[in-house]
């Protein structure tokens, strides 16, 4: 299993890949900066890529039995994080307190601000494109508050199926590990009844435009998933820290890519060397 934080799994998970090993991916920063280059080499060796992710992991299983050649698109919810209700004019005064309170889930600090920026669930965009082999035009997201619906298929024919759970990740976390198998797990059930309502709205890219800055690189391809994702961890860090604004973080991303030239088809070392650059650009820009 790589469950390492950004894109210090890439070169382990790549490891692994070559040493023959079937991943178990819970580091979704591995694909989305190297995602050619990973998927390449586990194609090569002829191993698989198993998502640990929630969403993932429910598109994998809504796939089981179904033909590739069949999906129209897949839908990736997301519950909308802690400022979906936020009017866009007090963003600036957002606070690490704030930014760290998910409605949903327990996650470590770096993922739960990525996920209230929704940067994560750009990434998971990325992330998708490699695991399924599907073009960006072909993924959606949508916002849903509830995390009931982990995520859907709909096939060319107008059908749609959806993973449904309660949100824990044990669920996940043990499909991957026992794949194709469900294992029998010990906790509460999902009771439809009790959650009485499920809703579903498009995302706001105006008040979280890191998930559109996600979806622009993966079109631009090349490095440029590498530059989004290197400089929102420095970004991230900063804001951790308490050394930048809420607000700073998607402004830096878009200025390194604005500014840091792409390359298309990259090598292991031409991502690693824009990794720095970007990690040093956002640094200087930051000041921290």
């Amino acid at each position: 299993m790589s469950s390492l934080v950004g894109f210090s799994g890439v070169m382990p998970t790549l490891a692994a890949i070559e040493a023959g090993a079937t991943i178990a991916l819970a580091n979704k920063e591995t694909l989305v900066s190297a995602g050619e280059i990973i998927t390449a080499a586990a194609k090569n060796k002829g191993i698989s890529i198993l998502a640990v992710d929630s969403e993932h992991s429910a598109i994998l299983q809504c796939l089981a039995g179904e033909h590739h050649s069949e999906i129209e698109k897949i839908i990736l919810t997301a519950s909308g994080g802690p400022f979906r209700n936020l009017p866009i004019e007090e963003f600036g005064e957002i606070t690490l307190a704030q930014a760290l309170k998910h409605p949903n889930w327990s996650m470590g600090n770096k993922v739960t601000i990525d996920s209230s920026t929704l940067m994560n669930k750009g990434f998971e965009v990325i992330e998708a494109r490699w695991l399924f082999d599907l073009p960006p035009e072909k993924i959606d997201v949508v916002v849903h508050p509830q995390s009931i619906v982990h995520s859907l298929v709909q096939f060319i024919d107008g059908s749609v199926k959806a993973q449904l759970g309660t949100p824990d990740m044990r669920v996940p976390i043990a499909y991957a590990l026992h794949f194709p198998h469900h294992i029998p797990m010990n906790f509460q059930r999902l009771d439809l009844v009790s959650v009485g309502n499920l809703s579903f709205f498009p995302p706001d890219l105006e008040k979280f435009p890191c998930l559109k800055l996600a979806f622009e690189a993966i079109k631009s391809g090349g490095t440029s998933t590498a530059i989004l994702n290197a400089a929102n961890e420095v970004a991230v860090q900063a804001f951790l820290a308490e050394k930048i604004r809420y607000i700073d973080i998607p402004a830096v991303i878009s200025s390194a890519l604005g500014k840091i030239p792409n390359t298309a088809h990259p090598s292991l070392e031409e991502i690693a060397n824009v990794d720095r650059e970007t990690r040093e650009f956002v640094r200087r820009e930051l000041k921290c």
